[in-house]
């Protein structure tokens, strides 16, 4: 009895190791972005496609953005729990942080106020 189950045991193992090694196989086929992604405005699967991103530091990337509010640099991701400065590195060229919203238009930003007229 124990010799016929050692190939079907061996099968098992057989099988389980080669899902395994796919599943490496499909995070070495992962490629990065074309475009640079706004950490401000990417969801999980956009940040998925970041170099040593998964889901799970996808996701907590996210949950401090919720939290703390807008990005207002990249290195701001060295908070991220999970991200190193080597982890950094090899994602800058894939992430960028776009400038601040504004309400006011440009030329709103660059005219003075008018000053008040003075009652004499």
């Amino acid at each position: 009895m124990i010799i016929s189950s050692i190939p079907s045991r061996v099968s098992a193992l057989i099988a389980a190791l080669l899902i395994v090694l796919a599943s490496f196989a499909a995070q070495a086929e992962k490629h990065p972005p074309a475009k640079p992604i706004d950490i401000n405005l990417a969801n999980v699967k956009e940040l998925q496609e970041l170099p040593g991103v998964g889901s799970v530091t996808a996701q907590r990337i996210i949950d401090l953005r919720a939290k703390s509010g807008r990005f207002h640099r990249v290195e701001d991701l060295l908070a991220v729990r999970g991200i190193s400065q080597k982890k950094l590195d090899a994602m800058r060229p894939y992430v960028t942080v776009a400038a601040t919203p504004s309400n006011a238009s440009p030329s709103q930003k660059n005219s003075t106020p008018p000053k008040k007229a003075s009652s004499q």
